[in-house]
């Protein structure tokens, strides 16, 4: 493993040594293996994952269960069939390790000398995975911790309302109707069937509640909330079951703000959370059972109602088991966390977050203290699972250069040890680009992270090259330390391509993720062109050969500096972005983002103002840049009809344009055929405009 070790940083540290190695094509698309959720093992001693491929021929993206030795001395290797689509490898307290293939369900014994899978007699049904734990349509059963009781949450569906009676002449028509009907207000949700059920609908979503059965004894209720349930969990003495519920989620005109509770066997109800203005969630009791760790948020509904410049921070905090006053762990630390845990003495909370372009593992002591980093490094990590003891940790490590692959280190991040090399072969004979990290001052004086990858085979002073800034979406995510292939193909064919951490980013902290609040566009449109400054004056880049693309958010960012600095592009791709604010309101299925980062909704007049002055439709007659939109037909985030609104300005004002729609795809354009069709057309596009004839 050593030897792969220094095998692995060689093309780091010499990324231009390895003259046998060839460029990146479109083809290798169809190469990448990518592992997916790590399980380290209740003692330890094995990893298991999913591994993600591509299949060109049936566009499928079929998964394969595999398992290593974490201490490297069994490799990675496949245990379940090459011919199903195998998901969920998790372990279960005996040591065994399960998983679903298709309709059928598998366990090993890791310790047997052959690994030789057997169907799992847990299972409740082919294919499902174990009964205790397990949701279904029907159940959810918890297990006590010393097996003294069963708790079940399940569906407690209201008395069916009473339809009136259809005379046969209306029932006719009634049958003969093909269209949908609907009065209720979140009726669409991207990636789903339209229209969405009515979530306040009692007979849709039914209330929960928990009942309990003692071993030898008869059932009875434990909770009459009428609500829905999350998270519903055992604390670890089984004196109470710790879960949240919003009493809100029956009001369409309010969003998100739930609250933590625990009830106890005898039937004691307990709401563990303040009555104020947060929003709380992903509730989880200490191994003792004294405390109860959980992660808060500030309401959509609290930010909308107080007119704030800013969002809510996100925060862990615990409160005691038996209730008292909330205990705010990470008040000083200005980043997200995620995927809190306990330690098993119940003295830290383990979490990722990121900052900057990376992502790291951090603790927090619940006594108080400062926030703790543990892992290091310029990259992320991601699917973080721990043994039993938390004396070690497996997860998955992504870099630029190369696919991601699994790692395992010990539990304050040292005797780190690379346990997979599936993307070997491709590193080996491919030349994959290092990005260098750039920081830059911006208009104001901020100061900006962003990422340079070179075209391939790029050395100072060695020509004049175009550029592509890449813009990422959210906007409150960030670029960093992960493997795009998107951005090694444009490099391999010629292209520097710029990623820029604006303002609205995560990872830089509260003040920098809110900058852009009541203006989208302003100062991060301002990062982004401070970044492409910097570049052309450091670099080999022809100033008058830059484009601009990117999805989502990145696709507003598109259309954003094409209307703003008209001048400055060649050419430019947005992807799924937004042009006009007012109506994107109540087209798409998140007016929240309007009513609080513009301030408002259309019908007041200062956020209606707000909106027309930041939709780059606004502008549209400033664009010179030929452009390329991209779509998908049936995108409820960004609808189509706001691409479509661009396109009409652009050939009204006679700038080249083309429109490519996706059909059937949501706001993610997904599907291998899709993706890649998308990339040769972005690529010919970028060619046609940046590379003309005689160009290099």
């Amino acid at each position: 493993m050593m030897r792969a070790a220094l095998l692995l940083a060689l093309p780091l540290a010499l990324p231009f040594a390895l003259h046998a190695q060839r460029p990146l094509r479109i083809e290798d698309y169809y190469r990448i293996r990518t592992p997916i959720a790590p399980q380290l093992s209740p003692d330890g001693k094995w990893v298991a994952f999913t591994v993600a491929s591509r299949d060109e021929a049936t566009n499928a993206e079929p998964a394969e269960v595999w398992l290593a030795s974490s201490d490297g001395a069994m490799a990675a290797h496949r245990l379940s069939s090459a011919s199903t689509n195998a998901t969920a490898p998790r372990w279960s307290d005996d040591g065994r390790l399960r998983w679903a293939e298709g309709e059928r369900a598998w366990t090993l014994d890791p310790s047997a000398k052959v690994h030789t899978p057997a169907p799992d007699p847990t299972a409740d049904r082919a294919g499902a995975v174990p009964r205790d734990g397990a949701p279904n349509s029907r159940a959810i059963t918890l297990r006590s911790p010393n097996g003294s009781a069963v708790a079940i949450v399940r569906d407690v569906p209201p008395v069916a309302r009473t339809k009136p009676a259809l005379t046969d002449f209306e029932r006719r028509h009634e049958e003969r109707f093909k269209g949908v009907q609907f009065d209720w207000l979140d009726f669409q949700r991207d990636g789903q069937r339209f229209p969405v059920p009515d979530r306040t609908d009692p007979e849709v979503t039914p209330p929960q509640e928990i009942f309990l059965t003692p071993t030898g004894g008869t059932e009875r209720q434990l909770t009459r909330l009428g609500l829905r349930l999350t998270g519903v969990r055992w604390s670890g003495d089984g004196t109470r079951l710790v879960f949240a519920a919003d009493s809100s989620s029956r009001d369409e005109r309010r969003y998100e703000s739930a609250a933590v509770y625990t009830v106890t066997p005898q039937e004691v109800l307990q709401r563990l959370t303040p009555s104020d203005d947060h929003d709380h969630s992903d509730a989880i009791p200490s191994p003792d059972g004294k405390w109860v760790l959980y992660t808060r948020q500030l309401s959509t509904d609290a930010v909308i109602a107080q007119s704030l410049h800013h969002g809510g921070a996100t925060d862990l905090a615990i409160v005691p088991a038996t209730g008292g006053a909330e205990r705010i762990l990470t008040g000083e630390w200005e980043f997200l966390p995620n995927g809190a845990r306990w330690s098993p003495d119940g003295k830290y909370i383990f979490f990722t977050g990121g900052i900057g372009g990376s992502i790291h593992l951090f603790r927090v002591a619940i006594a108080g203290g400062e926030v703790e980093q543990v892992t290091t490094g310029e990259r992320r990590i991601s699917g973080v699972s721990f043994d039993r003891a938390f004396t070690r940790i497996a997860y998955t490590v992504g870099v630029i250069e190369a696919p991601s692959e699994v790692w395992v280190a010990n539990i304050d991040g040292s005797s780190e040890q690379r346990l997979t090399e599936l993307n070997a072969g491709l590193t080996a004979e491919v030349a994959l680009g290092r990005a260098e990290r750039l920081r830059f001052s911006s208009k104001d004086g901020t100061t900006v992270e962003g990422w340079l990858l070179p075209p391939q085979g790029y050395r100072v002073g060695s020509g004049s090259y175009p550029l592509v800034v890449l813009n990422h979406g959210g906007p409150h995510a960030a670029d960093g330390y992960a493997f795009d292939f998107k951005s090694q193909y444009l490099a391999a064919n010629g292209y520097f391509v710029l990623k820029v951490n604006f303002r609205s980013s995560t990872g830089y902290g509260e003040q920098f993720l809110w900058a852009t609040w009541g203006a989208w566009g302003d100062r991060d449109g301002e990062d982004v062109m401070a970044g492409v400054d910097h570049v052309i004056a450091t670099h080999g880049v022809d100033r008058a050969r830059v484009a601009t693309m990117g999805h989502s958010y990145g696709g507003f960012m598109t259309n954003w500096l094409i209307t703003q600095y008209p001048e400055r592009f060649a050419a430019a791709i947005p992807g799924a972005g937004i042009v006009n604010w007012v109506s994107d309101y109540g087209t798409a299925d998140i007016a929240r983002t309007k009513e609080t980062e513009f301030l408002g909704t259309p019908w007041e007049e200062e956020a209606r103002a707000r909106m027309i002055r930041q939709s780059p439709l606004t502008y549209a007659s400033r664009v010179r840049a030929p452009t390329l939109f991209i779509h998908g037909e049936v995108d409820q985030r960004v609808p189509y009809s706001e691409a479509e609104q661009m396109y009409v300005a652009l050939k009204k004002n006679g700038v080249p344009a083309q429109m490519i729609q996706y059909a059937g795809m949501p706001h993610g354009i997904t599907g291998s055929w899709n993706v890649v069709h998308r990339m040769l057309n972005e690529r010919k596009w970028l060619d046609r405009w940046l590379k003309p004839t005689g160009a290099m």
